[in-house]
């Protein structure tokens, strides 16, 4: 069972780091990929406040 637990848990981490890493190739394009989602979030939260 834990074996089963395991296999499942490396894939469901495996498919959601794939867009990560489909989005960029270098780790200065996965920095700006990141920087832009913050600006991204805090200009919705500015944007968003009552």
């Amino acid at each position: 069972m834990r074996k089963i637990f395991s296999i499942a848990f490396t894939l469901l981490v495996l498919i959601g780091v794939t867009p990560l890493l489909g989005a960029c190739h270098t780790t200065a394009g996965a920095g700006e990929d990141l920087s832009a989602t913050g600006h991204a979030i805090t200009h919705s939260a500015e944007h968003n406040t009552p």
